[in-house]
């Protein structure tokens, strides 16, 4: 356990952490990169361009600090690092490099007020909670050996179809090399795909498992990212997987991670509510499909939110979805609908999806929800989960960047 010397100044510095932290964190990326060069393919180029994983890192670090003697609280973020960290394969002889990078950081940032009291204080925080998550890490890596055909680290998986789902969104049908079944996996979860990187090395990004458990092979759904301006570069490994992936090339893959999943074994007489935007319908198909086998009486809503017909993923899988189950409910609203896509009348509404739209589509508030999309659509998904006052056990998110940015008063939807 920390000392309540260590708690006293570690939450001391979380207010100074707050106002220098994106500081902090990006000299700390820098400072490691340079110190220590091997660590870099398991960081995503794009988000260090753009802050991201700045911002987050900055955030967590806050986190800590502010709730270092209430870490129960923290008890979900743990687990989210600790997923994410399996998915990339991260050992417990890479925590001391951080460690080391991290609180050189402090000191030469925060200068005169990283006294040796608050290094020395911060090294045992820091060294606390890498035993918990080294802990927790061991845990996942023992139960992905321990399900059937299950593994450790990177296998060879051989591209057995590639499917165009919409303009920017193309499906990976996946199967061991070596001939063995796919291992189960969680409605939700995702998968890594590690591909060649032109400086030599290799590089990783995560993508969600969009078919159900129990088939032959793995599916991917990959959105195919574009630069917003000069700054901001195309989406490498999406932009490999589309150009330069085909039927019959190998791929290495890690097994299935990840803590926003549907619980099966979970029986529930409320309705479920599965709400998308983009490419966060691809954790949302694994969802219906596994539910609509393993639980085919309980009421699913699934709303979902895309520019237009061309961006719309998985359309005409959901039509026969519809078709075949009586329980489902499925609503599709544009925002930016052609003149094509009212003419062959193929969204259900247009507009941003919001409050008043779920609540026309749902029997009542009580429901559980999932929900994944882009930033903005997901604040705006919360805040109204939240005005409804649901539960938080009823409401499951997958969030793409710091949590506590979803605390904020939304803008606009997406």
């Amino acid at each position: 356990m920390l000392t309540e010397q260590t708690i006293a100044i570690v939450k001391s510095t979380a207010p100074i952490l707050e106002e220098h932290g994106e500081l902090l964190t990006r000299h700390f990326y820098k400072r490691m990169f340079e110190k220590n060069p091997e660590v870099a393919p398991f960081f995503n180029r794009a988000n260090q361009t753009q802050g991201t994983q700045q911002r987050a890192l900055a955030a967590a670090i806050c986190a800590y600090a502010a709730n270092i003697d209430n870490l129960e609280v923290l008890g979900g973020a743990v687990e989210l690092i600790a997923q994410k960290h399996a998915s990339l394969q991260i050992q417990a002889d890479q925590y001391p490099i951080v460690g080391e990078n991290l609180l050189a950081s402090i000191r030469e940032v925060l200068g005169e007020g990283a006294t040796d009291a608050v290094i020395n204080a911060w090294a045992e925080a820091y060294g606390f909670l890498a035993n918990i998550l080294i802990g927790r890490e061991k845990e996942i890596y023992h139960q992905q050996q321990l399900v059937p055909n299950g593994w450790n680290g990177f296998k060879k998986f051989r591209v057995i179809r590639k499917e165009v789902e919409s303009e920017v969104i193309t499906s990976f049908y996946l199967q061991p090399e070596d001939g063995s079944a796919v291992p189960a996996f969680k409605p939700g979860q995702y998968v890594t795909v590690r591909v060649p990187s032109p400086c030599g090395h290799t590089t990783m990004r995560n993508y969600s498992l969009s078919d159900k458990a129990g088939q032959p092979w793995y599916r991917i759904s990959v959105k195919r990212e574009t630069g917003a301006n000069a700054s901001t570069p195309d989406g490498f490994v999406s932009n490999f997987l589309h150009k330069g992936v085909n039927v019959g090339d190998s791929l290495e893959v890690g097994p299935p991670c990840g803590e926003f999943f549907l619980d099966l074994t979970e029986k529930h007489e409320r309705p479920l509510v599965l709400i998308s935007a983009g490419v966060g319908i691809t954790p949302m198909m694994s969802m219906l499909l596994s539910t609509l086998e393993a639980n085919p009486s309980r009421p699913v809503y699934f709303i979902h939110a895309a520019l237009n017909g061309g961006t719309h993923a998985f359309r005409l899988a959901l039509r026969d979805l519809v078709a075949r189950h009586k329980n489902l409910t499925v609503h599709t609203r544009y925002s930016e609908a052609t003149e094509s896509d009212r003419a062959a009348r193929i969204c259900d509404s247009e507009g941003f999806v919001d409050g008043p739209l779920i609540e026309s589509l749902i029997p009542s508030r009580d429901c559980d929800y999932y929900f994944c999309g882009p930033k903005p659509f997901m604040v705006n998904i919360y805040h109204q989960l939240l005005e409804w006052g649901i539960a938080p056990t009823q409401v499951h998110l997958e969030f793409f960047g710091p949590l506590q940015e979803l605390k904020k008063t939304a803008a606009c939807p997406v």
